[in-house]
């Protein structure tokens, strides 16, 4: 399914990320090269740096989840062993990307993310909490797009509506690696395989049912649009199972709001930030 020799359960997807770069970035003071707005940048803690020493630096992350690949290489350090600056070691992607509304990242990208790569030595991670999304929406296997990438993590709780874990992927000696990592952080479990049997379920059973998520999201958006002025969604951005929204009345006061929600004929789900996203228990209805 993924292409990959061999994977890993593990109970996060946020410890799946941080063993991929323990294993990536091998030596303390490594640098990984992340999107400003990535969800392993801004909403895993820093544990890159706080349990593995490793540094990170940043691209911006264009409105589709890419980066400009100028700017890519731009950041790759060429002054190894230069005292002064770290190694660079690592390439972390993310598909369909979080912040930016579910977006999914085109191929012809990944495979020059993989290109630049290869150049310079350096490995390609992906933040595939939703991958199983991306692939849907783009009508291909999931390993047509893990192909431009040396490892990934995958949720199953997520679109795929297991009630726990994640999967690390990769090469045979890096899941070897990564097995300590694991227990290091004190993610082996005893008993697991009741969680890992959801997981399989999911796999086997969810993915042929996302397109019904993607489906609803766009019927989502299209209801606020019609449901009242007071909102704004860019439909074409809605690709998969996220979609975006904002206030057009920027002045609107927190009780206006609420006054305004709580009108007759108002949508039966509360919106109460400004994302939403669809999974298999959202109904049409």
């Amino acid at each position: 399914m993924f292409g990959m020799e061999a994977a890993l359960f593990v109970p996060t997807g946020t410890m799946s990320n941080l063993i991929a770069v323990m294993v990536h970035c091998r030596e303390r003071g490594d640098e990984m090269i992340v999107g400003d707005l990535s969800h392993l940048h801004i909403y895993e803690q820093g544990g890159s740096a706080q349990l593995a020493g490793v540094h990170a630096t940043t691209v911006t992350n264009l409105p589709d989840g890419t980066f400009d690949l100028e700017q890519l290489e731009s950041k790759i350090r060429h002054g190894y062993p230069d005292p002064h600056f770290p190694r660079s070691r690592l390439i972390c992607v993310e598909n369909t990307h979080n912040i930016q509304g579910g977006r999914v990242l085109p191929l012809t990208f990944l495979q020059e993310v993989r290109a630049l790569a290869d150049r310079y030595g350096l490995s390609v991670h992906m933040d595939g909490a939703r991958v199983m999304n991306a692939a849907v929406a783009q009508g291909v296997s999931p390993h047509t797009i893990l192909q431009h990438t040396h490892t990934v993590s995958v949720c199953l709780s997520k679109g795929l509506g297991a009630p726990v874990g994640t999967v690390l992927a990769g090469p045979q000696d890096f899941i070897a690696r990564a097995v300590r990592c694991r227990k290091a952080l004190g993610g082996g479990m005893r008993q697991a395989g009741i969680l890992a049997a959801a997981g399989k379920l999911s796999l086997l059973d969810m993915v042929e049912r996302m397109q019904e998520d993607h489906h609803n999201a766009r019927s989502f958006a299209q209801a606020l649009l019609d449901f009242d002025p007071l909102f704004a969604v860019d439909m074409a951005a809605v690709e998969t199972n996220i979609l975006r929204f904002r206030l057009k009345e920027l002045t609107l006061s927190p009780s206006e709001f609420c006054a305004r929600m709580g009108q007759p004929q108002r949508l039966p789900l509360a919106v109460a930030t400004e994302a939403a996203d669809i999974y298999g228990d959202f109904r049409r209805q």
